[in-house]
């Protein structure tokens, strides 16, 4: 089988590998479609800070299964899954009370460990979800940022009837927005300072957007949801501007969600998060439970995926994929990679 590897910043090499045997409790997944995050590119730049190199990429996925382990009776060849990439200890406290997400040994495919940018892929069955048999390959590889976005949402508990705010339109942002609304938020403004990703929100449902370059972000608020402003705000951008935003115009005693990973060294005013008595959390990946949730919203026609899939490379054009998406920053949302002709 073909197997992708980056062995150093902006460099790919396809390898010829054996075809892996799925273990007693393992499934063998062919795989179809990955989808690349920002942080993969990150990888590809030589500015992730816990990447090692040669590394297989690879960490949003679809695929169907191919063999499963002589254990194994929750799946059958031929069924349609995704894989969720955290590789976790199992013994440290965040393991055993039940937030494995935050494990303290915490690897991710495709970064600490072997992604599955390769024709197939083993791996042990209680990482595999399975998926509807209608669902695409495309809509399959992107579970993984949706259960982001359900994971960030759901830090707060229930959003049902609530005013929610994000700040930043990328795929994150637009797919928390997104899983607010499919969650029943009343309503839902988004921000972002480019207004192709702020037509493709529009495209998605969602009910209101700004261009923060054409409009302060305060007056938007005011104008969308009136004096009590919002009731939470996801920040999806993480920078020092849209922090500074976020604490400036809430509302006191409201709640700010960190979403993205935060982009250097903070340098905002936390005397005034503090005046404000603001509830300012974060959030770290998903677990099952957003996985399942992430499903069933796209199952429910929640949730538009098709909008913010961009372009798909054949698996042997990959290092062209990177290429075009820096080529193309300000127009590209989700690109995909096809490993199978």
């Amino acid at each position: 089988m073909i197997q992708q590897v980056m062995t150093k910043p902006g460099q790919i090499e396809f390898r010829e590998v054996p075809v892996p045997k799925p273990e007693k409790d393992e499934v063998l997944v062919k795989i179809m479609k990955i989808g690349i995050c920002g942080s993969d590119i990150h990888v590809y730049h030589g500015e992730h800070p816990f990447t090692p190199y040669p590394v297989t990429q690879g960490h949003e996925v679809s695929g169907e299964i191919a063999e499963v382990g002589e254990e194994v009776t929750d799946f059958k060849v031929g069924q349609k899954v995704t894989i969720q990439p955290q590789v976790v200890c199992g013994k440290c406290y965040p393991c055993r009370n039940g937030k494995y997400n935050l494990c303290e040994e915490l690897k991710v495919m495709g970064f600490q460990t072997t992604g599955v940018a390769s024709t197939y892929f083993a791996v042990p069955a209680a990482k595999v979800t399975p998926l509807p048999d209608e669902m695409s390959f495309d809509d399959a590889a992107m579970i993984e940022p949706l259960a982001v976005a359900v994971h960030a949402v759901r830090q707060i508990g229930d959003v049902t009837g609530l005013r929610v705010a994000v700040l930043g339109a990328g795929p994150i942002g637009n797919l928390v927005a997104q899983t607010a609304k499919g969650l029943g938020a009343a309503k839902v403004l988004i921000s972002d300072v480019s207004d192709y990703r702020l037509n493709i929100a529009k495209e998605c449902g969602i009910d209101e957007v700004v261009n923060t370059k054409e409009k302060d972000f305060g007056d938007a608020m005011l104008e969308v949801f009136g004096p009590d402003k919002a009731d939470v705000i996801y920040d999806c951008a993480g920078n020092n501007i849209t922090m500074g935003q976020a604490i400036k115009y809430s509302r006191k005693g409201s709640i700010i969600v960190l979403v993205a990973v935060f982009a250097g060294m903070a340098t905002v005013d936390l005397a005034v998060l503090n005046d404000k008595e603001l509830d300012l959390k974060t959030t770290m990946m998903y677990r099952n439970e957003d996985y399942l949730d992430a499903i069933k919203l796209l199952d429910e026609n929640k949730i538009q995926l098709k909008q913010l899939q961009s372009k798909t490379f054949p698996f042997k054009e990959y290092l062209d994929a990177y290429k075009y998406i820096d080529a193309n920053r300000e127009t590209t949302m989700k690109v995909l990679i096809a490993v199978q002709e």
